[in-house]
């Protein structure tokens, strides 16, 4: 098993397209084409965890914060980001990263934050805009039928909890096929005007490629005609945050003991209980204040997240309850997460947990 495999899979899973500009998450170091030994998932990579992968016989660590976010001039291992780097590719051992695109898929970092907080009704909290496309193809309706069936296979025509979802329009097309053609329909030389069918499918922008190379593969016409528009619709399964409900309404003080207890938090650094009982929650892993306004425009009585500042809590103002867990201990599940995609995928080789807690702020 080549590591190009494990990455094609975890690309699936949260697309390199969804990071932030400021990300760096992919393969940072180690060949593509490498053969996997073991895997060792992990939050940050750190020297000890590279340490931990040699004891293990793991030579790949998918962790979900890049060890490397802006580029290295040096690599003299002059601080801990070098050493770390320098440690890796001197044991032969890869590092990837899966990290805001990891955030921003609806079964990634949020849901199991709300999951292991047991929420229920679970919805992206700020869907993005931009990710879809509409993808057009031409044909009659013998040729556009298979064409149609291959774009579902390949991931277009999903919109929310349906899948195989296109519109077919009649209409008439022309042309004209040239001596170098083989027309499928009518004549070199001659114009024709074959009854056609206008397919539209709504494909995210991530997927395009895959799409019209199976269009492509499919369509019985040496030249294919398609259009492809970018869309400003709100893709609702990819987005920052999640919000959901409480099975239950609980006060508002057993609700941060609860929320304390399920996250292995040591502290809960709060607002003050403007609200008697909760039920609606927002969660985001991670540094979440920028969606405080998002919130609390949805109703939420509480917004779970982490790295609040101390006059970003002044903005609550009353309208909303701020709980913020610490930073790696809104993400610590995230280890949980990666393990169970990657076990239940690959067989041939063992996928490990670190057992290294690479937290670096202590509480006393």
């Amino acid at each position: 098993m080549q590591l190009n495999e494990v990455i094609a899979f975890l690309e699936s899973k949260a697309p390199p397209s969804l990071q932030e500009d400021y990300d760096n998450s992919g393969l940072l170091t180690g060949s593509p084409e490498m053969d996997v030994q073991g895997i060792l998932v992990c939050l940050d990579s750190t020297e000890e965890i590279v340490e931990e992968a040699v004891r293990l016989g793991c030579n790949v660590v998918v962790a979900h914060h890049p060890i490397v976010f802006g580029g290295l001039k040096r690599i003299t291992g002059k601080n801990y980001v070098e050493r770390t780097v320098l440690r890796a590719i001197r044991e032969g051992i890869a590092l990837y990263a899966i990290h805001t695109n990891l955030d921003h898929v609806h079964t990634g970092v949020n849901r199991r934050i709300a999951e292991q907080i047991g929420l229920g009704g679970i919805r992206i909290l700020e869907p993005r805009t931009g990710q879809l496309c509409k993808f057009v193809v031409y044909g009659p309706r013998d040729v556009i039928q298979p064409v149609r069936e291959a774009i579902f296979l390949a991931g277009g025509g999903q919109i929310g909890a349906y899948d195989e979802c296109s519109f077919m329009h009649p209409g008439k097309g022309s042309f004209r096929a040239s001596e170098e053609a083989h027309p499928v329909i009518g004549a070199r030389g001659e114009r024709a005007e074959p009854d056609e069918y206008r397919l539209e499918v709504l494909v995210p922008r991530w997927k395009v490629a895959e799409v019209l190379a199976s269009a492509r593969a499919s369509h019985s016409y040496d030249e294919m005609a398609y259009d492809i528009y970018p869309l400003e619709n709100v893709h609702q399964e990819v987005g920052a945050g999640m919000i959901g409900e409480l099975p239950v309404p609980m006060r508002a003080e057993a609700f941060l003991h609860h929320l304390k207890q399920c996250m292995g938090a040591q502290v809960v650094r709060h607002t003050r209980l403007c609200r008697e009982e909760v039920r609606r929650i927002a969660v985001c892993g991670g540094s979440g204040s920028f969606l405080l306004g998002k919130a609390i425009s949805q109703g939420a009585d509480v917004l779970v997240s982490a790295d609040f500042r101390y006059h970003q809590f002044f903005d609550a103002d009353g309208r909303i309850i701020v709980a913020d867990i610490g930073h790696y201990e809104s993400e610590r599940y995230t280890i949980d997460l990666l393990a169970g995609w990657l076990s239940e995928k690959f067989r041939t080789f063992a996928t490990h947990k670190t057992g290294v807690v690479t937290n670096p702020v202590n509480y006393l």
